[in-house]
Order: structure tokens, then sequence, then C-alpha cells
């Protein structure tokens, strides 16, 4: 299992990770990281797309699950029952966001080793024939930063992407005007908290990592917040939108049936 790991993850981003160092004007590792975590990116697109439509689904279906939460009260098996049909009535999964989570984790620690071991001039057996050997990698990126030691600096940017990035992910929801929403706040509390201790962990973990490692961490954050800004600001899902339609067609309807409704004639006296 390890070896296959190595064959299809490890070995092949390390090799891009040198031939872009090699071909890269000045060889300089800070934009060997830059050049990789694009291409990563790009091939986990599908899968991050997948996963960030759910979650816009997700919030879009809140308000009408809100609405399931009031009408069902304590009746926990009826609450079951109709949240099941509102995600089978919208053909959303709740489910669907972890799978392409799960999908992208091996090529994240393939990457992550491929930096650790490309950063310390080490295994240049791993190279294929037609990679060259560089002897030696230069850890000095943009011509200042380290990339081979930690960097505090490049924890704390770290930090703050994914405090921007998990504030995009929380609904923005008026708090339940209902009695008995006590679940509602401590949801409310649970995703504020994580809101904090994601970003904290972030840094804390960054500042422990070679530079290289964060410094892709951060990018890769930041491309992330561009692609779900992307996404989140697309107009509702096409269900939605027509049922905003069918309402306004009744809306109509109703106001024409009020127009042919002839006066009353008054009576001959």
């Amino acid at each position: 299992m390890v070896s296959l790991f190595n064959t299809i993850l490890y070995q092949p981003i390390y090799n891009l990770l040198i031939a872009a160092y090699n071909l890269i004007p000045g060889h300089d590792i800070g934009l060997a990281i830059i050049f990789i975590t694009i291409i990563v990116k790009v091939i986990l697109l599908p899968f991050s797309r997948s996963a960030l439509r759910s979650q816009k689904a997700m919030q879009e279906l809140q308000p009408k699950l809100d609405e399931i939460k009031s009408k069902c009260g304590n009746n926990k098996e009826m609450l079951a029952k109709e949240t099941m049909r509102l995600y089978r009535e919208n053909k959303v999964n709740p489910l669907s966001s972890c799978l392409p989570l799960l999908i992208q984790l091996p090529i994240l620690i393939a990457v992550y080793r491929a930096f650790q071991v490309g950063l310390s001039s080490e295994h240049f057996e791993l190279l294929y024939p037609f990679v060259s050997d560089p002897g030696h990698i230069n850890p000095l990126a943009f011509g200042f930063l380290d990339m081979s030691k930690a960097s505090v600096a490049l924890a704390v940017l770290s930090g703050l992407a994914q405090y921007a990035q998990t504030e995009m992910l929380i609904a923005k929801k008026p708090k339940p005007p209902v009695a008995g929403s006590k679940d509602e706040a401590m949801l409310a509390s649970m995703n504020k908290s994580m809101q904090y201790f994601m970003p904290f962990m972030t840094i804390i973990i960054g500042m422990s990592l070679p530079a290289g490692l964060t410094f892709y961490w951060f990018l890769t954050t930041v491309l992330t917040i561009i692609q779900q800004k992307f996404i989140f600001q697309k107009k509702p899902t096409s269900m939605a939108t027509a049922e905003i339609k069918s309402t306004e067609n009744n809306q109509t309807s109703q106001k024409v049936e009020i127009e042919v409704i002839p006066p009353p004639k008054d009576k001959i006296s």
C-alpha cells in the first residue's frame, strides 16, 4: 500500500517540484512552490468544486430546515423524516461534501511529504531519469525567506486566511424567533467557536512546520477563498428560482381572479 502511494502520488509530485525548481530562472524554490500549488489546485478542482456546491446547497436549504425544526418541535422521528424528504426533493446529499475531502487527503499528504524531502535536499534517487539532479536545493525563496525553517509570519498569514475561509462557510442566519431554539443557539455557538479554533490551530501547526509547507498551506487557502467567492456569489439553484417564479405566477393569477369578478349590482328599491 505504501509502495503504491509513493509510486502514484508522492514520487510524481516530488519530481514535479524538482523539475519546476530546475526550470524556473534563478532556481527560486518559492516560485516552484507557487507553481506546484496551482497545479495541485487545478487537479483537485472538480472535487473541491463539488464540495463547495454541496455546502452552498445546504445553506440555501437552511431556512426550510429551520421551518421544519419549528414545526416538528421535540418529535425527533418526524424531524428526521421531514429532513430526509427535503433533501430527497431537492436532490441534496448532506454527506456529499465529505467525500471530495477524503479523496483529496492522500494527495495533500503526498504534497507535504514531497515538500519536506525536497526542501532538505534529500532522496534525489527518487528522481525520474528525465529530471535533472540539482545536487542541492537552495531553500531561500524570493531572496529573503528560508523555506526550510519555520516562519511565524507565514503561520499568522495562514491563520488569517483560514479565518476568512471559515467565515465564508458559516451561513448568516437570523436568530430563530420561536421558543425552544436551544439546539439552534448551541449550533451557532459551536460554529463561532470553530471559526476561531481552526485559525488558531493553523497558526500553532504552521509555526512548527517548515516555511515551505506553511507557504503552500497559505496559497491553497487563498485559492480556495477565491473559488468559494465565485461559487457562493452565483444565483440560487434553478429549483429555488422556479419556486420563486411559481409564487409570482400564483400571485398574478390571484390578481386576475379578483379583477374579473364583477361588482355587485345595486338592488332596485
